[in-house]
């Protein structure tokens, strides 16, 4: 991974006054309930944004994508017309760091001119947060360098606020939130209603190890705006029943059970996967405070089959990953992780046992399907930092 404080001063010819990180995430049950009011269980990972960055006092903003190999220049003022220095439309990837400054602004906090280089070791498009970890990491470095006092909740939610309002993608806070609180050994119970979460500890002698299909999410967009409109059409249905409910994390199991004949087919599978979803995650939060690893595996077990079969998000590639790692020694849970439509597995593996796990999961993923997986071995990390040189 390059190292962004050389090619800073090989770029500016001067050092950075700041360096900031922001790690990836990955989540391990509590898919697709984020923006039904669920509560989540994901954890920062050991891959992230690594950013280095100086002020400028004219307003203006320098940056440098190491990892593309592109440079960007914009006006803080020319945030609303989404057009860089030289009046062009601003490319997709500079809207991230342009997006945080807009909603840093829009949020009374202030931010000034900035040069800097960032880059990542998190893959692109696997659901691992990538764009959040940009998002978070800009954010961080902003509020160093210009001295506004903000919690982490504060940043996650500017974050969200840039990918919502100047990059106009419906997303909850679950990934910003990761970024910014990741605690080292742990994952992070995260209710996104409330906004209160806690950490909890990771079986002690275990690794996580995330599996990249290879396959990219071309159709996620489209199909994620039909399945969260789906959920909004089950609670409208079940309202009828259940007056009181205002998403689908306020109907009980037992509620949905009596009430679900009444629903369509869709909206029936979709309400299904995220009222059970829900109660895996709370009842997974239980069998780690409990030490019963076997039991919070097989709860990823059964995640992933709810998504494969009732949400439908998976693809025959991200099956045969989940089905190849079941039969592996060191095994406790596999399931997607992430929209779904590709992207990676995360399995939970004895640390042991984890090189062997990952090499015959790859052998085995080849031969199934004649496609190369990138498998890394990660460990739940601590959230965004910054350090000044």
């Amino acid at each position: 991974m390059p190292q962004p404080l050389s090619v800073f001063e090989e770029k500016f010819h001067k050092p950075p006054i700041l360096l900031a990180r922001a790690p990836g995430r990955v989540n391990l049950l509590g898919e697709h309930v984020d923006y039904n009011d669920g509560p989540v269980l994901p954890a920062a990972i050991d891959r992230a944004v690594r950013l280095a960055c100086a002020p400028m006092d004219d307003g203006t903003v320098q940056l440098f994508a190491i990892d593309i190999q592109k440079n960007i220049s914009f006006h803080l003022e020319d945030l609303g017309r989404k057009v860089s220095a030289d009046g062009k439309e601003l490319p997709h990837w500079a809207r991230y760091p342009a997006g945080v400054a807009w909603a840093i602004k829009e949020a009374g906090f202030p931010v000034s001119g900035m040069q800097a280089v960032y880059t990542s070791n998190i893959p692109i498009g696997a659901g691992l947060s990538s764009s959040a970890a940009v998002e978070i990491a800009f954010a961080a470095a902003w509020q160093g360098l210009d001295g506004w006092q903000a919690d982490r909740m504060t940043l996650a939610r500017i974050g969200q606020r840039a990918e919502n309002g100047y990059l106009g993608l419906a997303s909850g806070m679950m990934d910003q939130f990761a970024s910014a609180h990741g605690v080292a050994g742990h994952c992070l119970y995260f209710d996104t209603r409330s906004l209160e979460w806690n950490p909890v500890l990771l079986p002690e002698g275990t690794s996580l190890v995330i599996a990249d299909s290879g396959v990219r999410r071309t159709l996620a967009h489209s199909s994620y705006n039909e399945r969260r409109a789906s959920c909004e059409e089950a609670v409208r249905l079940l309202q009828k029943f259940l007056p009181d409910i205002r998403s689908l994390r306020d109907v009980k199991t037992t509620e949905f059970a009596a009430y679900s004949e009444f629903l369509p087919e869709i909206p029936r599978k979709r309400a299904e996967h995220v009222v059970k979803e829900i109660a895996r995650v709370n009842s997974a939060v239980t069998a780690l405070e409990t030490n019963k690893t076997r039991s919070f595996g097989a709860l990823m077990f059964a995640g992933h089959a709810s998504l494969r079969d009732l949400y439908e998000v998976s693809v025959p590639e991200l099956d045969a990953l989940v089905e190849i790692a079941r039969g592996l020694p060191g095994i406790y849970g596999a399931r997607l992780t992430g929209a779904g439509f590709g992207g990676c597995t995360v399995n939970l593996v004895e640390e042991a046992k984890a090189q062997e796990f990952i090499e015959r999961l790859k052998a085995g993923y080849q031969e199934k399907t004649g496609k190369t997986a990138q498998v890394y071995l990660c460990k739940a990390s601590e959230g965004a930092g910054i350090s000044r040189q």
